[in-house]
């Protein structure tokens, strides 16, 4: 019934793939292309196959097909093939956590940036998962790799997450994620000066050139609706600090839609953030922004706040987090170089 929710992260997202690139023979005769994959693939099954060209993860010539397509001489097929689900053992390791508020049913805390939420491909250790249930025992389970996770943080987002601690409280605040009731809002910092407040709608899904990425489709063709409030919090010339409220918790969601209207979120590698993208050409400024970057090696995104109605006494919680010492930083300095070169 829960629907992760956004800063929400596939953090194992990052590897989760095989990645093949086919090119058809010239004397290539017409065959299925699920035959076709499976005749040349190691260790794989045509079932797979099949599944991967129903889920869109296999192109010909940049056109995803589906497993009854014809291969034709000098076809261009790609392939992103998920890797088998696999059991994962959950080791508990002695990470430090900041909690910010814990009672019976549930706990608050601050996530800090590199911290993947939980266990999967490429990620089996040093998650917050293996923290949780190293302090803390009998989380309930949603599956064996999320015990007490209602939602997740991106693996560079910091920022207010709950954890539960019974069943009730896990099904409870899972539906009051389901439900949209939950309060979530992040700060960010974006690329451009930001006019005016506004809502973005769009459907969100993976990127069919990049599967490691999302994008935004036209309405209806593709994705998961998606709807992101923002706000501007101060301009700061070629950056702008913004205040984002998700109506929905798509992956990647904010990142996503604030690209797509032109605002790529400032250090977010992954969606193009990490170079300079606004301002001049002066050799002082590419020092100024490289030097904010080295300073933030990430997505300039923060959970700030969450809300929502205890699980057991339906009182109205709130939770605030300030912003981590590296954001912090990174605006000052927007705000002192942007004052020097209004003077």
């Amino acid at each position: 019934m829960s629907e992760f929710a956004e800063g929400q992260e596939n953090e194992q997202d990052d590897d989760l793939f095989e990645h093949h690139r086919i090119v058809a023979d010239k004397g290539q005769g017409l065959v299925r292309i699920d035959k076709f994959l499976f005749d040349r693939l190691e260790k794989t099954s045509r079932t797979r196959v099949q599944d991967a060209c129903d889920n869109g993860f296999v192109r010909v010539n940049g056109t995803a097909v589906k497993s009854s397509y014809k291969v034709k001489p000098q076809d261009v097929i790609t392939m992103e093939l998920p890797y088998p689900v696999r059991e994962i053992e959950l080791i508990p390791e002695n990470i430090p956590l900041e909690i910010l508020f814990e009672d019976d049913d549930l706990i608050i805390l601050n996530k800090p940036s590199n911290m993947v939420v939980h266990p999967g491909h490429g990620n089996y250790s040093g998650t917050l998962v293996n923290a949780l249930i190293y302090h803390f025992q009998n989380l309930p389970k949603r599956s064996d790799a999320h015990p007490g996770l209602v939602h997740r943080l991106d693996k560079n987002t910091t920022g207010v997450m709950v954890i539960a601690k019974t069943d009730k409280a896990l099904i409870n605040l899972s539906k009051q994620f389901f439900d949209r009731t939950i309060e979530r809002r992040y700060v960010a910092l974006v690329w451009g000066d930001v006019k005016e407040d506004g809502t973005i709608t769009g459907n969100t899904g993976r990127s069919i050139r990049d599967r490691k990425v999302f994008t935004v489709f036209p309405e209806g063709d593709h994705g998961k609706h998606a709807v992101t409030h923002y706000k501007v919090i101060e301009r700061l010339g070629y950056v702008t600090l913004v205040e984002c409220k998700l109506e929905t918790g798509r992956t990647h969601q904010i990142r996503v839609h604030m690209k797509h209207k032109g605002h790529t979120l400032f250090g977010d590698y992954e969606y193009g953030g990490d170079h300079i993208l606004k301002g001049t050409t002066f050799p002082k400024y590419k020092q100024f922004v490289q030097n904010c970057l080295d300073m933030l090696p990430r997505q300039a995104l923060h959970a700030r706040s969450l809300g929502f109605n205890h699980p057991t006494t339906g009182e109205w919680m709130f939770f605030e987090k300030e912003l981590p010492p590296d954001m912090a930083q990174v605006i000052d300095r927007w705000r002192a170089y942007i004052s020097a070169n209004e003077n």
